[in-house]
């Protein structure tokens, strides 16, 4: 920034299952910023932390799965909320665990979905809402990732 403030770093978690579907969870109505509106697995990197044992706490604290491996970070961008600024990098991640049933936080995310590319009009909602498209097209990279990899 101008002011030689540097960016929050935030990690965002694109968990894919075995179907090809990546993972989202709706925030709840009362939070801050972006209310109601679906996002990915994630939050900010805190000092000390690298993006990946970030990725690590923020999965097993949101979902009470287990980060496996990451596959390959999709998004790095550069967006802004309440006059901060943050760095965020997403990356395509598969995890342990039970995938039919997360741990949800509730307070902060009540629902889930899994998205698969023929689902990802869900995340139309976000517009709607005020929220923009990220969160569609960081889900949509992820699914362009899945699509031209050869892990499966």
């Amino acid at each position: 920034m101008a002011d030689g403030t540097a960016p929050k770093l935030v990690v965002g978690a694109l968990i894919s299952d075995p179907l090809g579907r990546i993972f989202v969870q709706r925030r709840s109505a009362d939070r801050r910023l972006f209310p109601a509106c679906w996002d990915v697995v994630g939050g900010a990197v805190e000092d000390g932390e690298t993006h990946h044992e970030a990725l690590a706490r923020e999965i097993a604290e949101e979902t009470g799965w287990r980060l496996r491996r990451v596959l390959a970070r999709v998004v790095h961008e550069s967006w802004t909320a309440d006059g901060v600024r943050h760095l965020e990098s997403d990356y395509v991640v598969e995890v342990d665990g039970d995938l039919s049933s997360p741990t949800l936080e509730r307070d902060k995310h009540p629902e889930f979905a899994w998205v698969g590319p023929q689902d990802i009009s869900l995340l139309d909602e976000n517009v709607r809402r005020g929220a923009g498209t990220f969160i569609k097209d960081t889900v949509a990279a992820g699914h362009d990732w899945l699509a031209g990899s050869t892990r499966r």
